[in-house]
């Protein structure tokens, strides 16, 4: 058993054994024998030599030092480091171990917060992806009201020349977020001026809109929702948005209400995620009053 091959010696059980074969290591920490032989080419963990046969083996202190070194792993030490700190060589080991352990600390809330930008990233665009698929899968083109909640977002003011795919994926936007070393994440939006020369395909004032991964100044965020908008999606390509326009005009009409000149379109599912057209998913809102007394 593995227990009593751990700790039987020529005088019996009890006490642990003088020697320990490779294959010994390997079984009773768990280790590979290839990692074992790399952590001793090293100086790792350094193995003995029999005088009469040279075999390698190793000693109780360095079976010990296995769990050591797994739980310095665990923490994200190198190799490199868990020698230097197995061996204790400083003059003051004790602040060079703290010294090595701020160092690592730091590096590690820099990873996490990487880890944190791509997993929201992720997040925020399968959620897209999930409500594209409920819109198409349930043919959502209905005009209708509905609140939307106040958001921050990173803004870049630019002309809109009816280029529609090069404002979506738009590398003047992308170079001005790398500029302030942010990330964005989530939908893309679009603030068009005025919905008649976007319905016409005229030339605009045109704000780029997306949330910022990183906390920005207030000089280069723009606050949008926080108020009731008439909303519609869109299905399909962009050049013919405007019928969708159309239809969100008339029935405000019908209604009572009244449209702002400026309109946004948060495009949802677009140029990003396919190059099927018409799997395109852009939801228009656009800011709306209170429907008017009846004469």
């Amino acid at each position: 058993m593995e227990t009593k091959d751990r700790f039987e010696t020529e005088e019996g059980e009890g006490k642990p054994r003088s020697h320990y074969f490779i294959g010994d290591m390997s079984r009773i920490c768990n280790v590979s024998r290839k990692t074992l032989r790399y952590y001793d080419e090293i100086g790792l963990i350094p193995s003995l030599r029999h005088d009469y046969n040279n075999y390698r083996y190793y000693t109780y202190e360095s079976l010990l030092a296995v769990p050591v070194i797994k739980y310095y792993k665990q923490m994200g030490f190198s190799l490199e480091e868990m020698k230097e700190f197995i061996k204790g060589d400083s003059s003051n080991i004790y602040r060079s171990l703290q010294h090595r352990f701020r160092t690592k600390i730091t590096e590690l809330e820099t990873e996490q917060e990487a880890i944190w930008r791509k997993l929201a990233s992720v997040k925020d665009w399968n959620s897209l992806i999930h409500e594209a698929e409920t819109v198409l899968d349930n043919d959502f083109r209905e005009v209708g009201t509905k609140f939307v909640d106040t958001s921050t977002l990173l803004f870049h003011d630019q002309t809109f020349d009816d280029d529609i795919k090069g404002s979506i994926i738009n590398l003047d936007f992308t170079n001005y977020v790398e500029s302030l070393g942010n990330e964005t994440t989530g939908p893309v939006l679009i603030r068009f001026s005025s919905m008649r020369d976007r319905v016409e395909n005229r030339a605009q004032p045109v704000k780029i809109l997306q949330k910022a991964l990183l906390p920005v100044g207030e000089e280069h965020c723009y606050r949008f929702g926080g108020q009731m908008m008439v909303s519609c999606y869109h299905i399909g390509p962009h050049e013919n948005i405007r019928e969708t326009y159309r239809k969100m005009s008339r029935w405000a009409r019908e209604k009572g209400f009244e449209l702002a000149d400026e309109v946004f379109e948060r495009y949802v599912t677009d140029y990003w995620t396919t190059s099927n057209s018409a799997k395109f998913v852009t939801e228009i809102l656009i800011k709306a009053s209170r429907p008017r007394a009846a004469e």
